[in-house]
């Protein structure tokens, strides 16, 4: 049996989609058609039922996806360790949010970095942005704020952030933290709010945890980084919800202030993300063990 076919074969089963498949494949999706209905020829059955959105496998192309992926997973790991062993420098592409990418991620591959790793990063805002980037073959690993659904992706849990409610000192001046606890979501949308987007998606989520509510307040500063988002709340321009890791330095420094301090804080977790099978290449393997050990410390 051709192994390409097998290849094609192994690549949609884990896409989900001919397109995808051909997108990560670097080939035209008539020419996947083409492989795949091939290899259904010789094996003289359906390996995949059509759908108005992708394809789902039939028991045969279960059986065969199980039987087939893992041997050629580690063909793959003999050719990418071989070619690895012969080249100076390993490129990975890694994606994910701008101020997580760039206080956590960045850093911690560092060390890869001196080895002879390559790093190209891609900051994305958008969880559904770096997902498709990966799915699509532009990326190698991807941190992403939603564990993906499929056998396209592979996801691993990081790390988990907690959200604090925070503001410049003359904001916090004027709040009682007894008024906050008891009347907090009321007293609050009398502020100002800084936030990454309009429908408030960092305060959204803050209210419904600490408040069971939805804030009626509409935002006066809107900056799509949290970092600028950071800067004005620490400048006087309103309260703010933040990552603890990102405001930790600014709370130290009294740049800001913590309004509340809830007995179960919101938290959002992080995935780290690659594409079923691509753990087999070495420079992805070990920046994606290299980031799980970090993890551990933040």
């Amino acid at each position: 049996m051709d192994l390409t076919l097998l290849r094609t074969f192994v690549t949609v089963h884990r896409a989900g989609s001919f397109t995808r498949a051909a997108a990560l494949l670097g080939l035209s999706q008539p020419a996947v058609t083409s492989q795949i209905r091939t290899l259904e020829r010789q094996l003289g059955r359906p390996l995949f039922l059509r759908r108005a959105r992708g394809v789902t496998p039939t028991t045969i192309g279960d059986e065969l996806a199980h039987r087939a992926a893992p041997h050629l997973d580690a063909l793959v790991e003999i050719a990418e360790t071989g070619l690895d062993e012969q080249s100076g420098v390993r490129t990975l592409h890694v994606a994910g949010p701008p101020e997580f990418v760039s206080a956590r991620v960045l850093p911690a591959l560092t060390p890869l970095v001196a080895q002879g790793l390559a790093v190209r990063a891609s900051l994305l805002g958008n969880a559904e942005d770096v997902l498709d980037g990966l799915a699509a073959g532009h990326h190698d690993l991807a941190v992403a704020t939603a564990r993906p659904r499929g056998g396209l992706f592979a996801a691993a849990p990081l790390c988990d952030e907690e959200h604090v409610l925070v503001a410049a000192p003359r904001w916090a001046a004027r709040l009682s933290p007894g008024v906050l606890l008891s009347r907090g979501a009321v007293v609050l949308e009398q502020l100002p709010v800084v936030e990454v987007h309009e429908s408030l998606p960092f305060v959204t989520r803050y209210w419904a945890a600490v408040f069971e509510t939805k804030p009626a307040a509409a935002a006066t500063v809107i900056a799509p980084d949290l970092r600028a988002v950071l800067e004005s709340a620490a400048a006087g321009a309103g309260l703010a919800v933040l990552p603890r890791y990102l405001c930790e330095d600014a709370l130290e420094r009294g740049r800001l202030v913590a309004l509340l301090d809830p007995p179960v804080p919101p938290l959002r977790t992080y995935f780290l993300v690659v594409r079923t099978g691509s753990l087999a290449l070495p420079h992805i393997a070990r920046a994606h063990d290299r980031l799980l050990r970090a993890a551990g410390e933040w």
